[in-house]
């Protein structure tokens, strides 16, 4: 028997584990909050040369917190940071979160790491006044969490751009013949192309399951110039491309494990985008073990499985995001 993909093929075929998403069209943005049923161990890797993370610190070995409640990823550079504050508030409401001290009137701190991409020149009405428009977002995109979500134009991807084509939210899974379950979310808004260069072949063809991502082939005897980026964006600048990802699996991990398997996860970006990690992209990923499967001996080689698991399958996701979208704005040629 071979690997699969999930009944849904999205990061939410790990069980306990929904996304919710939100955005708003005229300002051409929004917020994806990865939402575990409760705290589970979580990794950060950060690749990209611009990022914008928040919490992130916490995922680092011995700190005092290592567990998490959700994690964020949002448009708005910066100012999409405060997505965050939004999920906190739903968190808090819904009697989430980390207690240092445990009385009456001291409430736990939901923690909450997350990641930014930069649309703010990707198109939209971005002259909002007062506070940014983030932390609602965050909030709607929790309360919105499920198991079912859209794909392309949808939550953190609305505004993305990838390349010179429409970026957007993918989402896959795979479950393997002997009951574990990996899954990615992607928001796309890279400076480099999905497509390998004069084709409408995604780099990420040979991962590919079914058609999920039209199931285009390079053509026969296909060569290509070292230096030929294909599709990428013309003149990037500081801040304005990045890759932002999840990934999460049903295997039990330690904090450790967690971490090398997002180390390992972030080959996934590069079989799907080219180039990649450059100076202005901000190309992060986290990895959530829910922990319910114990890992068989030996583990290291059941924790080098799911990072390669992990790596494909966020190159398929990273394709799905921009298929959809392109398919969305009529973008397919």
């Amino acid at each position: 028997m071979a690997a699969v993909a999930g009944k849904r093929n999205l990061i939410t075929d790990v069980a306990g584990l929904r996304v919710g998403q939100a955005q708003d069209a005229r300002i051409d943005t929004g917020v994806t909050v990865i939402l575990p049923d409760q705290p589970v161990v979580a990794a950060c890797a950060v690749a990209g040369g611009g990022p914008g993370t928040r919490e992130t610190d916490l995922l680092a070995a011995g700190t005092l917190v290592d567990q998490v409640d959700a994690i964020f990823l949002s448009g708005g550079s910066a100012f999409g940071l405060g997505a965050a504050d939004g999920v906190m508030a739903g968190l808090k409401q819904a009697g989430r979160g980390f207690s240092l001290v445990d009385k009456p009137g001291v409430p736990a701190t939901p923690i909450v790491p997350g990641a930014i991409l930069y649309d703010l020149a990707n198109g939209g009405d971005k002259t909002w006044e007062g506070i940014a428009p983030y932390a609602a977002l965050g909030l709607e995109a929790f309360d919105n969490a499920a198991e079912d979500f859209a794909l392309g134009r949808a939550g953190a991807g609305h505004g993305a751009r990838a390349g010179e084509h429409p970026g957007g939210t993918g989402s896959a899974s795979i479950v393997t013949p002997d009951g574990f379950t990996v899954g990615a979310l992607a928001c796309v808004n890279c400076f480099g192309s999905v497509f390998m260069p004069g084709t409408e072949a995604y780099w990420a063809w040979h991962h590919e399951q079914g058609s999920e991502f039209g199931g285009m082939r390079p053509p026969e005897g296909f060569t290509m110039d070292a230096d030929d980026w294909g599709a990428a964006k013309a003149n990037p600048a500081l801040g304005q491309n990045t890759t932002i990802a999840c990934i999460a699996t049903d295997a039990a991990l330690t904090p450790s494990q967690a971490r090398r398997v997002a180390q390992m996860a972030l080959s996934g970006f590069s079989r799907a985008i080219r180039p990649v990690f450059a100076p202005f992209d901000g190309d992060a990923l986290f990895v959530l073990s829910t922990g319910r499967l114990v890992l068989p001996e030996p583990e290291p080689l059941m924790v080098t499985r799911i990072g390669e698991l992990a790596a494909s399958t966020l190159a398929r996701a990273i394709a799905r995001g921009v298929h959809e979208a392109r398919r969305q704005t009529g973008a397919m040629a």
